[in-house]
């Protein structure tokens, strides 16, 4: 498993509505790759939001990161949406699971 955190700020002067046409062209890509898992984002109260990715591996994280689209969005986003931007490419080293009907449960954390 392999963990983006991307971290950003909008640029008070983008045009939000393209901002949110790419950001489900993104999320409909990312989603269709092999190796996605899942797709959140967040906002904070202070403007900041959050946005955390989830592949399998490495290898797909990297044909997603060098997906066509992806990379012209990626572009775009430079010029046009983001104000700054911070991201983190991250692995587990533990992972556990808690329910009131099973507990807390370990889970396998894959190298």
């Amino acid at each position: 498993m392999v963990v983006v955190i991307f971290r950003s700020h909008i640029d008070p002067q983008a045009d939000m509505g393209g901002m949110e046409a790419m950001g489900n062209r993104m999320h409909e890509l990312a989603s269709a790759m092999p190796g996605f898992v899942s797709y959140k984002e967040f906002a904070a109260e202070d403007g900041e939001s959050l946005t955390l990715v989830q592949f399998e591996d490495e290898r797909t994280l990297l044909a997603w990161r060098h997906q066509h689209e992806h990379v012209q969005g990626q572009e775009i986003g430079r010029k046009s949406f983001f104000a700054d931007y911070h991201i983190q490419v991250c692995k587990p080293i533990r992972e556990y699971r808690f329910d009131r009907e099973s507990g807390r449960v370990d889970l396998p954390v894959t190298p």
